[in-house]
């Protein structure tokens, strides 16, 4: 038994300033939601094509993985809240400037700067909300991170849909709006916590770079377990998903909706039933449960092509996902801890899920359409597989206490 299993949660409630930030999580993944339906019509309003149109949606996600390593670095220097409200602002800067497109190319450029403004908020809020969790509550704050985010992507679309059909535009105007009025109202809120500081507490321990953080066995887990969750969870899963149901199984696309809902469900289910449960438990055997669920849900797709599969398989892949990223996410946390800043580390961590949102649905893609549905679902789940097993050698035990730092790093800085 680990040092942490069986040891008992405190009982105390969360800080208020870990509620704003959650809300605020809510709200942009809401909005990514809000802008979905119109992304995709309003490319395509200028004459392009359906690739063309696609390409639109890539864009943000190609420029977060890109900015993510400036990004934390600047949140190690500035400062997590100043990175944080300005990433909010360029996010929505950006939203509002897609409002005004005028062609393809304005359309494109505005959305993919947004990717800047979203690394610098995911990064900063990341390292934000863990350094305000108490001790013993971080596997449940990050639970609650990834809730926020889910049950925003789950209403966001409904939302959007509804808007699209009044005007196109209408759905990047109320976002643009909704986040003015979060910074504003979040920022007043922060500004007031005596506990969120501009600069890491204690100024003599140095940030956690990619490169000190590589040294440790749980950050090299963390990173393969973050590409599998882009990779399965993140890119297959809406890429995939859709033509499977249209052209493997001959159903109407309705039924991507209700597979997807499903998945959303499974997941949401598990991060309330199992809140807190890797404090409780540890954090490697929630995350190997959870990594073994979404590969048996993965390639469960391709090994028995029906509709009752599909759902099921959506189902165990949802729940695993549940499991999973909660539990990854504060095993990072603990690492970096809260007496120092994590940006460089946490945009190292971050950049392992996007490089699988993105590399995933390109060689699942080709796959499918030149071996089959089969070999993509199979070689995904192989991916959750491989990084479950890498999480099952590893051994490290988990940092405990507030700092998380190894011995060596554990002192002043260096001169």
């Amino acid at each position: 038994m680990s040092a942490r299993e069986g040891r008992a949660v405190p009982r105390e409630g969360l800080p208020w300033e870990v509620w704003a930030l959650l809300a605020g999580s809510f709200l942009v993944a809401a909005g990514y939601g809000i802008v979905a339906p119109a992304l995709p019509v309003f490319a395509r309003s200028f004459g392009v094509g359906v690739t063309a149109a696609a390409a639109v949606v890539s864009a943000l996600p190609v420029l977060r993985l890109l900015f993510a390593p400036v990004s934390g670095r600047l949140v190690a220097r500035v400062g997590e809240r100043a990175m944080y409200l300005t990433g909010l602002m360029v996010v929505a800067a950006s939203t509002g400037a897609c409002a005004l497109a005028t062609s393809y190319p304005q359309l494109l450029i505005y959305r993919g700067l947004g990717g800047i403004g979203s690394t610098m908020f995911t990064v900063s809020a990341f390292s934000l909300i863990f350094r305000l969790a108490p001790e013993g509550r971080r596997g449940q704050v990050s639970g609650l991170f990834t809730g926020s985010f889910l049950l925003g992507g789950i209403t966001g679309p409904a939302f959007g849909g509804l808007l699209v059909s009044v005007d196109v535009r209408a759905p990047f105007v109320v976002y643009a709006a909704a986040l003015v009025l979060a910074t504003a109202v979040v920022g007043g809120l922060l500004a007031r916590s005596t506990g969120v500081g501009v600069r890491a507490p204690d100024p003599t321990v140095e940030p956690l770079t990619i490169a000190r953080a590589l040294r440790r066995p749980t950050y090299r887990a963390a990173l393969t377990s973050g590409l599998a969750t882009g990779w399965a969870v993140q890119g297959v899963r809406i890429a995939l998903v859709p033509l499977f149901v249209t052209v493997a199984l001959g159903r109407e696309p309705l039924w991507t909706g209700i597979a997807l809902t499903v998945f959303a469900v499974g997941d949401g289910a598990m991060l309330l039933l199992t809140s807190g449960l890797s404090d409780r438990r540890g954090r490697r055997p929630v995350v190997v449960l959870g990594l073994a669920m979404v590969a048996v849900g993965t390639a469960g797709l391709g090994v028995v092509p029906t509709l009752p599969a599909l759902l099921v398989a959506s189902l165990v892949a949802g729940a695993g996902g549940g499991l999973l990223q909660p539990a990854q996410g504060a095993a990072v946390a603990d690492l970096v801890g809260s007496r120092r800043s994590g940006g460089p580390a946490l945009s190292g961590f971050q950049m392992a899920s996007d490089v699988g949102a993105i590399v995933g649905p390109l060689a699942a893609g080709a796959l499918a359409q030149y071996v089959g549905f089969g070999a993509a679902f199979g070689v995904s789940g192989a991916v959750a597989l491989a990084a479950m097993v890498v999480w099952l050698l590893t051994t490290e035990p988990v940092p405990e206490g507030s700092c998380g730092s190894p011995p060596e790093e554990a002192g002043t800085r260096a001169a």
